[in-house]
C-alpha cells in the first residue's frame, strides 16, 4: 500500500503559519456559495474551472493547504494535487467548519 502524498494539518499549526506570515497557498474546495459566505482569509476558491490558474500561478515548492467542509474531501484533493507536482501538500483536519468554530475572528466574507 502506498503512503499518502499529503500530510494532515491541524488548525493550530495553520494559525501559527498565518500569524508568522509563512508563504503558503491556501485553497478552499467548497462550493462557491459556501466560500462566499465565509472562508479563511487569504484562501482562494478552487474548482475545476480555476485549477488551471492554480497550476499557472502557485509555486510547486510552496506549502499548499487544502480546505473543505469537514476535512474529508480535502484529503482526496490534496492527494491529487500532490500527484500534480506540488511538493508540500496538506489537508486541513476538521475543515472550514472546525476552523470557523475555533477561529471565528479569522473568517472573511
Amino acid at each position: 500500500m502506498s503512503q499518502a502524498a499529503f500530510e494532515h494539518l491541524d488548525h493550530a499549526t495553520l494559525e501559527t503559519w498565518l500569524d508568522d506570515g509563512q508563504p503558503l497557498t491556501l485553497v478552499d474546495i467548497r462550493d462557491p456559495v459556501s466560500y462566499a459566505q465565509g472562508h479563511i482569509p487569504g484562501s482562494r476558491h478552487l474548482d475545476n474551472a480555476t485549477v488551471g490558474d492554480l497550476f499557472d500561478e502557485a509555486p510547486r515548492e510552496r506549502a499548499l493547504v487544502v480546505v473543505c467542509y469537514h476535512g474529508h474531501s480535502s484529503q482526496q484533493a490534496a492527494d491529487w494535487l500532490a500527484g500534480q507536482g506540488f511538493t508540500q501538500v496538506y489537508s486541513l483536519d476538521g475543515g472550514f467548519s472546525d476552523w470557523q468554530i475555533r477561529h471565528p475572528h479569522r473568517v472573511a466574507q
